[in-house]
């Protein structure tokens, strides 16, 4: 692979910087700088913003209405949203749903559900976590028993992140209990405004409402609403997986954050020498800013297999892994480079009109640690991704 940027791929740089310079909500750009929640209202508007622009679905095929960029592009627009502190596309339902209906869904589903994800019209959660299944997800209990037309879903779900916010959820159900664990799922599409919903907000560490219970009591889901074939969820369950693990592994936020980390270390602090000249620090900074270099270069090359029609295999567990390391060590670099600034004061101190105790980017940074200790937990837990890796690599 030719590590060196071309003069078209340094060109569309220039394009997405001068569209972020230009389109991008300076009153969005500073919540995301000071780690203020945008709540729907800033999300939408980020989502229209990058629609009208033709931009919100970067890896989806221009026959779907996706830009189809190859992996360079979608490298280079990762890098540059995160320099630019542009809010995180909420996911969902454009970088897990859309690609399981593109490859699995009916017509009728592609037809209806994809337009809709673009347009904003339709705002999915995932439903796939338990209170007895998260990284064992095979062993989720909320069950599907088909009626007629309709399946009757009873359950719960758990970790379930902006749900809040969502009117539609894709559900993992089990509709065969006598079934093998992976052999008895089925993939549901679900209208959150069906009766025998209830969603019940989970309040986090760093004090933000942005997981959530999700409870099915008797809700009367359509059988057009099943995705594939009934009891074949699984193997839908693991593409979507591969595609959320690889997202995870968030190379531009952790190169953002090293860029970050660099500007602090660099300043003159109390005792008058930069941090950057301490040699424990200087020595993690420089580690980190390799891997952080060598998974760069491996995302690179995933992507550009997944670009080609491959889909992502144990590779995408190695880049979750490793990936999510890299970033919560970037965290703690910046916590500690701020010292006791770092510390979790109330939402008071850091929103609204109220000014930064200390300054004005050591803010969010112990709301940013706490958080992304889920990193290496949501998706699989990394224990999990080894051993994955193992079994496949090593025969384990």
């Amino acid at each position: 692979m030719d590590l060196n940027y071309t003069d078209e791929e340094k060109a569309f740089r220039e394009e997405v910087r001068a569209f972020l310079d230009e389109k991008l909500p300076q009153e969005v750009r500073d919540k995301v700088r000071r780690g203020i929640s945008l709540g729907k209202e800033g999300h939408d508007e980020w989502h229209r913003i990058l629609n009208e622009k033709g931009w919100l679905a970067p890896n989806w095929p221009k026959a779907f209405g996706g830009a189809e960029w190859n992996a360079v592009q979608r490298h280079i627009f990762e890098e540059e949203l995160a320099a630019a502190h542009a809010p995180r596309i909420v996911p969902f339902g454009l970088s897990m749903l859309g690609p399981v209906l593109q490859k699995f869904g009916s017509k009728e589903q592609q037809d209806y559900y994809l337009p809709r994800i673009l347009s904003g019209k339709d705002w999915w959660c995932q439903g796939y976590s338990e209170p007895g299944a998260g990284s064992d997800l095979a062993s989720l209990k909320t069950r599907a028993v088909r009626e007629g037309d309709h399946y009757i879903v009873n359950g719960q779900k758990a970790w379930t992140t902006l749900g809040q916010y969502a009117n539609w959820i894709f559900c993992l159900v089990r509709t065969d209990p006598d079934a093998k664990q992976q052999e008895g799922i089925s993939f549901l599409l679900i209208d959150m405004n069906t009766p025998g919903i209830e969603v019940r907000p989970i309040i986090l560490l760093d004090g933000e409402h942005e997981v959530n219970e999700v409870f099915f009591d008797d809700v009367k889901v359509p059988v057009e609403n099943l995705v594939g074939e009934e009891n074949k969820g699984w193997t839908y369950a693991k593409y979507l997986l591969t595609h959320e693990r690889t997202n995870i592994a968030g190379v531009g936020f952790s190169q953002a954050g090293l860029d970050a980390v660099k500007r602090i270390a660099r300043a003159e602090s109390a005792n008058g020498k930069p941090l950057i000249e301490n040699p424990h620090f200087a020595a993690r900074l420089a580690q980190v800013e390799i891997d952080l270099m060598a998974m760069a270069t491996t995302n690179l090359r995933i992507v550009s297999g997944a670009a080609a029609g491959q889909a992502p295999g144990v590779e995408s567990s190695m880049l979750k892994v490793k990936g999510t390391i890299i970033r919560q060590e970037i965290n703690d670099l910046a916590r500690r480079a701020v010292g006791p600034y770092a510390m979790p004061f109330a939402s008071e101190a850091v929103e609204g009109d109220n000014d930064p105790i200390g300054p004005e980017y050591a803010g969010p940074l112990a709301a940013q640690y706490f958080n992304n200790r889920k990193l290496s937990i949501f998706g699989g837990s990394n224990e999990i991704q080894r051993g994955i890796i193992a079994k496949v690599k090593m025969g384990g």
